[in-house]
């Protein structure tokens, strides 16, 4: 009887709808650690404000792509998602600039520098009708192949995934004179099935959980970013939040999707090891042969590109300088590579 009390107010909220309900979307499949984390994260804040908030998440793509997401909630059909860096730059193009290839080498340094970016980044969301709930970090993304990649003349010849009108990774292609395959998130598994494309990249984690990796047979060594991620509402459906309640909601939020990060480095060393156990062959880089000088500088001339398209040059120079500093700080720093 103690018990059935002291469940009681929970099982009414579970029974209650809250008086706003967040509906929101993502593409991270159904039983994903955010699943998770975001159910906890929802029966605290029904609790925590007296049901009068609560969160409905739309899992494994089941609303579109991020693109599709974004028309909805602009149509007011959904209130946010969770969304990765190319979701985030169509809103907020700036945020791109810690996703930049070749130019992080490892989790400690990304971190550094987004929380250093991190009000920034907010007050341009909310600027432009949204708020950011948390930031997490999607993790290293690697380059998956059926022929090993080990020189640009190779590289050319394959044919790679774009994600369709992503500004950051065409310019990207188009500084070492690749013509990739314009496609949705969504179109991936289809398109390798078909080989219309046969190079993708994406995280060790993301390879396992969407089944990619049985379409590959190679993987790079070196990471090419790391990805952004976020999950955000509009204001629309915010200001009908009390202001007490909206404070709550954010201080809920923060621990979670501090753990989303945490499980996405764990998940990607874990599934490193299921890549190489199903016949993934790690890709490395001669030293001696200059390819990595090549890839870098490459690199650099294409982010020098997209200042005044994706983001000012001041932004761009903050965000080097912020980098540079903490490397200053650690110089031991060393690259995420795949072992």
């Amino acid at each position: 009887m103690l018990m059935l009390v002291l469940l009681l107010p929970e099982m009414v909220f579970a029974e209650k709808s809250p008086d706003v309900l967040l509906k929101l979307a993502t593409i991270a499949p159904r039983g994903s650690f955010m699943m998770e984390q975001i159910d906890l994260m929802d029966a605290e804040i029904r609790e925590k404000t007296g049901n009068e908030v609560g969160i409905k998440l739309y899992y494994g793509s089941v609303q579109g792509d991020e693109k599709e997401v974004l028309s909805k909630i602009r149509l007011g059909q959904l209130h946010g998602g969770t969304f990765t860096g190319s979701g985030l730059g169509r809103i907020v193009p700036e945020v791109r600039v810690t996703e930049l290839p070749y130019v992080f080498r490892n989790y400690d340094e990304v971190e550094h520098v987004r929380k250093e970016l991190q009000t920034y980044m907010a007050r341009r969301f909310e600027e432009e009708g949204y708020i950011v709930l948390g930031w997490n970090e999607i993790g290293f993304v690697y380059t998956f192949s059926k022929v090993p990649i080990t020189s640009l003349e190779v590289a050319q010849a394959q044919k790679w995934w774009q994600w369709e009108d992503d500004p950051l990774s065409k310019a990207m292609f188009d500084a070492f004179g690749i013509t990739p395959v314009p496609l949705s998130f969504t179109d991936v598994m289809t398109s390798l099935s078909t080989r219309l494309i046969d190079t993708a990249s994406i995280t060790p984690y993301g390879a396992v959980a969407f089944h990619w990796f049985e379409r590959f047979d190679y993987m790079s060594e070196y990471p090419v970013t790391n990805v952004q991620g976020a999950t955000i509402v509009s204001k629309r459906i915010w200001k009908k939040i009390s202001a007490e309640n909206q404070k709550k909601i954010i201080a809920i939020c923060e621990p979670y999707f501090a753990r989303l990060s945490e499980k996405a480095r764990e998940q990607d060393k874990k599934s490193i090891e299921v890549l190489k156990k199903a016949g993934i062959e790690i890709v490395k880089f001669d030293p001696d042969s200059g390819v990595l000088d090549f890839v870098l500088e490459t690199s650099r001339k294409a982010r020098e590109n997209l200042v005044g398209k994706l983001y000012s040059r001041e932004l761009l120079d903050r965000t080097l300088a912020i980098l540079e500093a903490y490397r200053k700080a650690h110089p031991d720093s060393s690259i995420e590579k795949v072992k």
